[in-house]
């Protein structure tokens, strides 16, 4: 089993391990990640090699220790993957402007953006969670990687996440007893036919332009992408059920709002417009229901 030697790290005041590293695990059980006796375990597909990272406190530091082909790829991104990377600089000034915001800054200081430098599992999730429940999109997500199921390097029993090339060569009607309808099958398909080309972009703005410009592949989805591999504080989920109503009535007090009404509340943030709205749902901020919630369902029956 391969090891390299541990990093060692410090982390920034009031810094929140857990709570970073949670947006990069499903909820309900992640079968490529998990947090256990205090150390967060995350399998990934480096360009060397599969590999698995681990971090943990100890004494003030933040400890990386990875395993596998790809131990030393993660390793020296071990730094931006647990969020060490984020750049919060000016944040906290333009939080002061509204008192809510200042608040939720300084409540949730300890949470920052991963940048973890891998495309594809971020797309996938992405493509899974269009259109329906968080809860039917995990479910496919965890039957998608156990149905792949590669075992990851290292003393925990994970999965690495579905190789792009294994899911570009499945059938569309493989998925289907996983929930998944034959409109975000296509679109994982091809985003999966083309990852070496969505790895090889060299920023957020490069990785937006490619996603976009497949079917099926939205400002939405292209949002949830970079924001967990690049650590991009500005993206904006255009297009969410929820978010523009959230954004504003946190900052206008209207309880419904279009993607032209938050995208021009959240101007005055920008470069930080998307942390303002993970701030808002972090504060449990959400504006006031009206009609039934989405139904959940089930295409494997069809």
């Amino acid at each position: 089993m391969t090891q390299v030697k541990p990093r060692r790290m410090t982390p920034p005041e009031a810094y929140d391990l857990r709570r970073t590293v949670r947006g990069l695990m499903v909820p309900g059980g992640d079968p490529c990640a998990a947090i256990a006796d205090g150390s967060f375990r995350w399998a990934a597909r480096t360009p060397d090699g599969p590999g698995t990272l681990a971090l943990r406190r100890e004494a003030g530091e933040l400890v990386a220790e990875a395993w596998g082909p790809g131990a030393g790829w993660l390793l020296d991104r071990a730094d931006a993957v647990a969020g060490l990377c984020d750049d919060v600089t000016g944040f906290r000034e333009l939080a002061a402007a509204h008192p809510l915001l200042d608040r939720l800054a300084r409540d949730h200081r300890g949470i920052r953006y991963p940048a973890t430098g891998l495309l594809f599992p971020h797309v996938l999730r992405a493509v899974l969670e269009q259109k329906v429940t968080g809860r039917e999109a995990h479910h496919a997500y965890r039957a998608i990687v156990r149905h792949f199921g590669e075992p990851a390097p290292g003393p925990v029993p994970l999965l690495l996440p579905p190789d792009p090339a294994a899911v570009a060569a499945t059938p569309y009607w493989t998925f289907h007893p996983f929930g998944v309808e034959q409109r975000r099958t296509q679109a994982l398909l091809r985003a999966a036919a083309v990852a070496a080309a969505i790895q090889r972009c060299a920023d957020s703005a490069a990785a937006t332009a490619r996603l976009v410009s497949l079917p099926g592949i939205g400002p939405w989805t292209a949002a949830e992408v970079v924001r967990m591999a690049f650590g991009d504080a500005d993206a904006v989920s255009v297009g969410d059920f929820h978010i523009p109503n959230t954004v504003a009535w946190a900052l206008a007090g209207e309880p419904r709002g279009t993607d032209e009404r938050m995208l021009e509340l959240l101007e005055p943030y920008r470069g930080h417009r998307g942390r303002v709205c993970d701030l808002l749902a972090a504060g449990g901020v959400v504006a006031p229901k009206f009609g039934p919630r989405m139904p959940i369902r089930s295409f494997a029956r069809f």
